[in-house]
């Protein structure tokens, strides 16, 4: 109701990008970011084993050529230009003062293993539609308490001794995230900048940075909303004839006014995007300063046809998947017969074109929920190939990748840290996995599945529990037969 939702929209915490508490002028010019965890007044919690202060260890293998530079973006080395000590969590804890759990673990202490059921958005009821559209609104209309966003670069901040910052929504950190990683290099000056570089995409981490955010995202609806259940769901677009998702009931429909912006019957008609002009940004040669810049504009189906056709078909998608090799080359745009290049450089920006068209720039396309339901999808296609090649740790590089993307690099601008080659792991191992992906060896697939007076209440309960992800397999065991006997396609 109104009153829980003013009373979270003071008290809500997430858990990425910069630490409130990191980000006075004593935390940046120590540049500590050990902050207390609350259940034991210490630092990173470590009278209660929680985690320890320590030295952020950053690798020193060498980078691929794009990227000529060295000491001249903050995202070099991260986190190191704003820190070089963080909380490095213990066991199953995570965050960054490791109040919190590990992906796929829950409990106060963090010992509770579940794996969680990413679902399709059209096999989602009608209340469960409504409630992933409020829980967005919320999270757009939440100022985050725990985490601000950088609006100026280190240096402009007088090393430390000038912090700035600022407050944004829950929903907007991850917008801007995103600007930030993928943003241009800025090398001093008015129109001064590198535009071949890119912390999270066009290279080998695109896959697992993108898998990190979606956890991070997830996690932060969780907790926002107090319901633990909640997955994100994924669009399916294979052979989609256009955006399918462009309702008022889902992501919005078109504006009969105005066909680039959402109708008014969507919630998403008054939302407002930021950091969404990287051109302008690049002409004055500063960062986004996280202020508002109008509404989402989207023109599905009215891109440039020259550039891509239409969205990817299951065949296309096949083929993806049939690459044996992660990444070849130079593991950037010109890898050739490259599953991470083909799936990135080959459909990720035709899909981008078509579906936000006017919003297209990679670093605003986040301020479209559909990016969300976009990239479960490109998230669950790159599950798909590590299930079926079963990749060695070795496939993933260690070194010469373009700047940010070896093995052992620390995502940007991810606090707490995570390394790009611990997310070159299957889906299960972090505690969720995708509908249409299951079978009978674990969970029962019941995607597209019609109820049948077969099912009594008891039976149905096990049912919804097994949608929600937190029906363990064990408990169907020897009952596959009566739900295939009692549902079906």
């Amino acid at each position: 109701d109104e009153g829980r939702r003013l009373f979270l929209l003071f008290l809500v915490l997430t858990k990425q990008q910069f630490p409130r508490l990191c980000t006075t002028r004593e935390a940046l010019l120590t540049k500590e970011c050990c902050p207390l965890w609350e259940g034991d007044g210490s630092a990173c919690g470590a009278r209660s084993g929680r985690g320890s202060c320590e030295d952020a260890a950053v690798s020193d293998q060498p980078d691929g050529p794009q990227y000529p530079f060295s000491g001249l973006d903050d995202r070099e080395k991260w986190p190191l230009v704003f820190y070089n000590r963080t909380c490095q969590c213990a066991g199953n804890f995570m965050g960054f003062n490791c109040a919190d759990c590990k992906f796929g673990y829950f409990g106060e202490n963090c010992n509770e293993r579940r794996e969680t059921l990413r679902r399709n958005i059209h096999h989602l009821t009608r209340s469960e539609r409504n409630r992933l559209v409020s829980y967005l609104n919320l999270a757009k209309q939440t100022v985050s308490r725990d985490y601000v966003v950088a609006t100026g670069t280190y240096r402009e901040m007088g090393n430390g001794s000038s912090p700035m910052f600022a407050d944004v929504s829950v929903y907007d950190v991850f917008v801007w995230m995103h600007y930030y990683v993928s943003r241009n290099a800025l090398l001093g000056g008015p129109g001064n900048v590198w535009p071949d570089v890119d912390f999270g995409h066009w290279a080998p981490a695109f896959s697992p940075w993108h898998r990190v955010y979606l956890l991070h995202w997830e996690h932060e609806i969780r907790k926002l909303t107090g319901d633990t259940s909640f997955s994100i769901p994924y669009w399916d677009w294979r052979d989609a004839q256009g955006c399918d998702v462009c309702t008022d009931d889902l992501m919005g429909a078109r504006s009969r006014q105005d066909p680039s912006l959402i109708s008014p019957g969507s919630v998403f008609s008054s939302w407002k995007v930021l950091c969404s002009q990287a051109e302008v940004y690049n002409t004055r040669g500063v960062l986004c300063d996280a202020s508002e810049e109008g509404p989402i504009r989207r023109n599905p189906g009215n891109h440039d046809q020259n550039l891509v056709e239409r969205l990817p078909t299951s065949a296309e998608v096949e083929f993806t998947l049939s690459l044996p090799n992660y990444d070849t080359g130079a593991m950037d745009r010109t890898a050739n017969m490259s599953f991470r290049n083909t799936l990135e450089g080959g459909r990720n920006l035709g899909f981008t074109t078509i579906v936000l068209s006017r919003l297209w720039s990679l670093q605003g396309s986040a301020n479209d929920p559909i990016f969300i339901l976009h990239h479960a999808f490109v998230d669950s296609i790159y599950e798909q190939w590590l299930r079926r090649h079963r990749p060695a740790p070795s496939q993933y590089p260690e070194s010469n990748a373009p700047i940010g993307h070896n093995g052992d690099y620390h995502m940007a601008p991810f606090l707490p840290l995570h390394r790009n080659k611990e997310y070159f792991i299957s889906s299960k191992e972090l505690g969720y996995e995708y509908s249409y992906l299951l079978n009978a060896s674990g969970f029962l697939c019941y995607e597209n599945l019609i109820s049948c007076s077969c099912l009594n209440d008891l039976r149905w309960k096990k049912l919804r529990l097994l949608q929600s992800g937190f029906l363990p397999c064990e408990s169907f065991s020897g009952k596959i037969k009566l739900w295939r006997s009692c549902f079906r396609k």
